[in-house]
């Protein structure tokens, strides 16, 4: 099998396992426990939190550990909006995660907030100039994803981050899909979220990074953990499990990026001549956007995208549609058809996203793949 399919998980790291075991058998204790089994676990979970910190260029006290990227994502945007709204206006893209424009839409119907949605260019871009015309004097909070997850377009944060700040207002970015591919730190951002089993640790894992010193109403309410922030008792393995990961993903990056990102091209650039009108979505590799490495994603007007897929598992090679969130649903695309593609050609939609250790030759056979399918039909 060769697996396309990375923005939506990764395989367990056998370190993240390994790092994650001792928190699951003798040093099993509840962090929140005085006394030795309870501090021990107590002390693997801060250390997993410093660890984290010093990857994002945080301080430990911005770090809360939640059950992963989503609700991660709620509680930066709910969390920042509600706690000390300065007025009630909402800055995001159409083309953010569901986590993000869920959150956004039950802001705006709960509580009254007011939402902008900033013009996006074809690929997916946002500029500083789109986004300044959006903001107002009272707006609250902005979110805007560092790398989008269905095109991997990324965008220019550090930037966005000022052009928000400049009117008073905090931003957020969705950097889910960004861990392991680009810089973290330097960004800007008052909050940014990371989901675990897209770098290699389980499943029921993230992280909110958020400025400790911001006022931030917790979504879940109890016994105080997290600092407050973050009430239960936490997943100390899978915190450990996600700090060995994000380090070695840190570590890996500039390695693996220069090396996938020639593969990739190639790889697209076989997909794209399989079939007369077959469409690059997002940054093009060459173009003077940019894209994350390891995201190749296509529309194919005239097919069906879920039969492409179908095809191409028959023959080994496993990729998507799009989000995994959103697998099982009859709709279009949201990211595709707010980029103005039509909803009969967004639903021919295909996406492969390669993992840090994708081999050439294996690239070689999906791309063969990809042409005698797309031959067949």
């Amino acid at each position: 099998m060769i697996h396309l399919d990375t923005a939506a998980t990764t395989p367990v790291r056998r370190e993240a396992l390994e790092a994650a075991w001792p928190y699951l058998t003798g040093t099993f204790g509840n962090p929140s426990s005085h006394h030795a089994v309870g501090e021990a676990a107590a002390a693997g979970l801060e250390d997993a939190r410093a660890r984290v910190a010093r990857v994002l260029g945080a301080r430990r006290s911005d770090i809360v550990f939640t059950a992963g990227g989503t609700e991660a994502a709620n509680l930066a945007l709910k969390g920042l909006a509600l706690a000390s709204p300065r007025g009630k206006h909402l800055v995001t893209s159409p083309l953010e995660h569901e986590a993000v424009l869920a959150s956004v839409e039950h802001l705006q119907r709960v509580h009254g907030f007011e939402v902008s949605f900033v013009e996006v260019a074809p690929d997916g871009a946002v500029t500083p100039e789109a986004l300044r015309a959006v903001l107002r004097e009272d707006t609250t909070l902005v979110s805007l994803a560092l790398a989008n997850n269905e095109i991997g377009t990324v965008a220019d944060v550090r930037t966005l981050a000022e052009v928000a700040h400049a009117v008073g207002a905090l931003i957020h970015t969705d950097a889910v899909q960004a861990a392991g591919w680009l810089p973290l730190t330097g960004l800007g951002a008052d909050a940014l979220t990371l989901s675990g089993h897209k770098i290699g640790a389980p499943k029921g894992i993230g992280v909110a990074a958020i400025r400790g010193r911001l006022p931030l109403e917790p979504l879940v309410h109890g016994g105080g953990q997290e600092g407050g922030r973050r009430s239960g008792t936490e997943n100390v393995a899978f915190a450990v499990a996600l700090a060995v990961a994000l380090e070695r993903a840190e570590a890996e990056r500039e390695a693996r990026t220069a090396r996938v990102a020639p593969l990739r091209d190639a790889f697209l650039e076989r997909v794209l001549a399989a079939r007369e009108g077959v469409l690059l979505t997002g940054a093009s590799p060459h173009g003077p956007g940019e894209r994350l490495p390891g995201h190749a994603s296509v529309c194919i007007p005239g097919l069906s995208g879920e039969s492409v897929l179908l095809d191409l598992a028959e023959r080994g090679v496993i990729a998507s549609s799009g989000s995994a969130c959103a697998a099982g649903s009859d709709e279009p695309s949201h990211v595709l058809t707010a980029l103005g593609i039509p909803r009969e050609v967004a639903q021919t939609a295909v996406r492969f996203t390669l993992g840090g250790d994708v081999e050439e030759e294996q690239l070689e056979a999906a791309a063969a793949a990809v042409e005698q399918v797309l031959a067949l039909r």
